[in-house]
């Protein structure tokens, strides 16, 4: 069947192979160009559908829209039109670009509407309010610190709050953070730039509707305020991580965040819906699910020194996760916290050792030296390098994918 789906689904656009923008996937972006100021595209392929030009053109006139609602720097308005409504307009898009409807191919203003991506200036796609994350109990360090009772019954998941400011684009580069470190003799303290500067693979799920303060989503119910999902890096200063008396010293993780630039929707995903592993015993009743809710998405981090080629250092999968997307947000608002449209819920590593998959240098060098193609030998990111995360999907002959986060590491200030 999926087979069959995947040969009767294709797109008049040339979409490069092993491309993550297929017609099965069409995410959501802000993007703006030398004539065009910012607004609200769809990827396809290399081209960028161009929302507002397809709006005024008479495309969408059947769905209930608000002139200029594309014409924004943020898809937090158009968001909160609601599910309804922006599943019609990526359905729409996708019937447009079927290889069987000559609507939008043959018409004089295609050449308007579609848009080239290398020509696009990409930006943060939402105007971020909050930032939880939260940690996975597949993290070593996270173990360790909750002990033998992270995978009972009564456990659920732990989160910290990350600086909303210093949350980056792909494409942004950073200076290494400084904080208290230990010297290299670990005889005593000081203060200086990290030595210790690590990535972290995980996705960041964009909250699409928010809640009234008192009130508690459950976990059945959660994914009806989740929009879609994103990349998320979680950049940590392991040294200066390691001197906090708490799980994670807020400074180790304060300096920056990055995140990718499509939305990648839940509608996108469900192809590759897949059960979780774990949540041993009986979970309290606000984390109960009846569904399969979580997914089959790969995740890869790359590393490119300054002067060489670039190395796949790490893979894993966040089918590993103990937590679904719905339970992290059931668990953030059990105390009647409310979210936010826009609000990011990180879901923290996901890795299996048993598979060979990290999300981390930490991890991998628990396991062995790292070692680059070009002969070196590395224990953390360096001055210089650049760091590719990326996700996708890819079943019966379906790709859908996240992009990329490309981020450079700079010297401290």
């Amino acid at each position: 069947m999926e087979n069959q789906q995947a040969e009767l689904l294709k797109s008049w656009v040339q979409v490069p192979k092993q491309s993550d923008f297929t017609i099965y996937n069409l995410p959501f972006g802000i993007f703006r160009n030398k004539r065009l100021s910012a607004r609200v595209g769809i990827a396809i392929g290399d081209k960028i559908v161009d929302l507002s030009a397809l709006q005024e053109e008479g495309f969408l006139q059947d769905i209930k829209l608000e002139e200029g609602v594309f014409l924004q720097d943020s898809l937090n308005p158009f968001i909160a039109l609601g599910k309804s409504t922006t599943r019609k307009v990526r359905e729409r898009v996708q019937q447009l670009l079927n290889e069987n409807n000559p609507d939008l191919k043959d018409h004089q203003s295609r050449g308007r509407i579609m848009v080239g991506l290398k020509e696009a200036e990409m930006m943060i796609p939402i105007k971020i309010g909050d930032c939880t994350a939260f940690e996975n109990p597949s993290d070593p360090l996270v173990a360790s610190y909750l002990g033998s009772s992270s995978t009972s019954g009564c456990f659920v998941p732990f989160e910290s709050q990350r600086k909303v400011s210093t949350i980056i684009s792909s494409g942004t580069p950073f200076h290494r953070p400084k904080g208290q470190i230990s010297t290299l003799d670990k005889a005593s303290y000081e203060f200086g730039a990290s030595r210790q500067l690590d990535f972290e693979l995980e996705l960041a799920y964009v909250v699409g509707k928010s809640s009234k303060l008192g009130d508690s989503i459950s976990a059945a119910d959660a994914e009806d305020y989740i929009f879609g999902i994103l990349l998320f890096n979680d950049w940590t200063a392991r040294d200066i991580q390691g001197q906090s008396p708490f799980l994670f010293s807020k400074s180790s993780k304060s300096f920056a965040s990055s995140i990718s630039y499509w939305v990648v929707t839940l509608d996108a995903l469900e192809p590759f819906r897949t059960s979780l592993p774990g949540q041993e015993g009986d979970l309290i009743p606000y984390l109960q699910t009846k569904r399969d809710d979580g997914f089959d998405i790969r995740l890869e981090a790359y590393l490119k020194p300054e002067k060489g080629t670039e190395n796949l250092l790490c893979q894993t999968n966040s089918r590993h996760a103990y937590w679904s997307a719905a339970q992290l947000l059931a668990q953030q608002t059990v105390n009647g916290s409310n979210i936010e449209l826009g609000d990011l819920v990180a879901s923290g590593t996901v890795s299996n050792p048993d598979e060979g998959h990290y999300s981390s240098m930490a991890e991998l060098l628990n396991v062995g030296r790292i070692t680059t193609e070009d002969g070196g030998n590395r224990e953390f990111v360096q001055d210089g390098d650049t760091v590719s995360v990326r996700g996708y999907c890819e079943k019966g002959g379906i790709r859908v994918g996240f992009g990329e986060v490309v981020t450079k590491v700079l010297p401290s200030k």
